[in-house]
C-alpha cells in the first residue's frame, strides 16, 4: 500500500477565534479519545498544544518528501505532537525532528521559507476544498472511497477488502 500525504490546515492564518463552547466540547471528548487509543491500540496519548499553526510542519513535510524522507518525517511529527506534547509550529522543534530522521538542518530550515513548497501546500489545500473536505482526517482510497473523520480500524479494513476484491 502506498500513502500519499496531502496538506490541510484546520486553522489557517486569519481564522476567527474558536468559540468557547466548541473548545469545551473538544475538551469533553478528550478522555474518551485517550481511552480508545489506550484500549484499542495500546497508545498513551499526550498531545501538544491545541490550535497550533501547522503550516511550518506542512512545508517541512513537502521538503522531507522531496528528499525521500516523507514517511519518516510524518511519523516523527505525529509522534512529537500526539505522544510527546511537542509544538509542531516551531522551526526549532521541526528542525530537531528533521535532523532526527536524517535531514540536513540548515537545508531544512531554509526550506521552511521556500515559496515553491508554500505553493505545493496551497495546491493541496485547494484540492481539499474542491473535494468539499473540511476536516481531518480524510482518507481517499484509490480515488474511489472517502473516509472522513476518525474511523474505526474495522471500517478501514472493509474499504481495503472491497478494493482488493476489485
Amino acid at each position: 500500500m502506498h500513502i500519499h500525504w496531502r496538506s490541510y490546515e484546520l486553522r489557517p492564518a486569519g481564522s476567527p477565534p474558536i468559540p468557547p463552547e466548541y473548545l469545551a466540547r473538544i475538551e469533553a471528548t478528550r478522555p474518551r479519545l485517550h481511552a480508545m487509543a489506550r484500549e484499542q491500540h495500546g497508545i498513551e496519548m499526550n498531545e501538544g498544544p491545541f490550535g497550533q499553526n501547522s503550516r511550518p510542519a506542512l512545508i517541512g513535510a513537502k521538503y522531507a518528501e522531496a528528499q525521500g524522507k516523507g514517511a519518516e518525517y510524518h511519523q516523527a511529527v505525529f509522534d512529537a505532537y500526539w505522544l510527546h506534547a511537542r509544538a509542531i509550529e516551531s522551526a526549532d522543534d521541526l528542525a530537531t525532528i528533521a535532523t532526527a530522521v536524517g535531514l540536513d538542518e540548515q537545508a531544512f530550515r531554509a526550506a521552511l521559507n521556500d515559496a515553491d513548497l508554500e505553493i505545493q501546500v496551497d495546491a493541496d489545500i485547494e484540492m481539499a476544498r474542491a473535494y468539499g473536505l473540511n476536516g481531518v482526517p480524510a482518507i481517499v482510497f484509490e480515488n474511489r472511497y472517502l473516509l472522513s473523520g476518525a474511523q474505526p480500524v474495522a471500517t478501514m479494513r472493509q474499504v481495503c477488502d472491497r478494493l482488493a476484491e476489485g
